[in-house]
């Protein structure tokens, strides 16, 4: 497991793109900030070999036109963190080495940022995590996950192209998990899609 120092820094955006979760980092955009054209993590080398530099400099646009809600009938099985889109299949390669945020609550809280290139209405973000049973050599299901997501955020403004969501931590949650979000926009069916891989002190 290799954890991830973290910053802020401002990055070309993409008149194309939409957002991803910046911390704790998503897979795609962990992989993004290493560098598409020099990575140095086995994890995000394997996501080119699979799929080509593309989903990188794509960070932003893991979607699903029409999801409107429907994500367990348009993301299936094996395809949550590449969110059902076949460009952005090497994010759900089986490896328990993707590149690892360490996250801990404060007074019970967690501030998630989430960089909206484009931003869009919000009907809602969602926040999953992983079960504890979730075995990472295996493709990740809508099963692996937490029945219901442990956050729920409806009303949210923009700040500096991010929002920034407080949330419950899950209580009874220490170690390594995957944490899963979706944000589904209220005025298009679009959503998006991502996984970001925690260690929880």
């Amino acid at each position: 497991m290799r954890l991830v120092a973290l910053s802020f820094s401002i990055v070309p955006l993409h008149c194309v793109a939409h957002g991803t979760i910046e911390y704790p980092i998503s897979r795609v955009y962990s992989c993004y900030k290493e560098d598409p054209e020099d990575l140095k993590s086995a994890a995000c080398k394997a996501v080119v070999e699979e799929s080509g530099t593309g989903p990188l400099y794509n960070w932003n646009g893991i979607n699903q036109a029409n999801a409107n809600g429907k994500h367990k009938q348009v993301v299936p099985d094996g395809h949550l963190c590449g969110g059902g889109n076949s460009m952005f299949t090497g994010l759900d390669l089986n490896r328990s080495d993707w590149n690892t945020s360490l996250i801990k609550s404060i007074n019970d809280k967690f501030t998630f940022v989430y960089l909206a290139a484009a931003p869009h209405a919000t009907k809602y973000f969602k926040f999953y995590i992983t079960k504890d049973s979730y075995d990472y050599s295996q493709p990740l299901k809508w099963s692996d996950l937490e029945d219901e997501p442990f956050c729920t955020i409806s009303k949210i403004n923009l700040i500096n192209q991010r929002y920034y969501m407080n949330c419950d931590l899950p209580q009874n949650k220490k170690g390594k998990y995957l944490i899963y979000n979706i944000w589904q926009r209220s005025d298009s069916p679009e959503a998006f899609y991502s996984c970001s891989d925690v260690y929880i002190e």
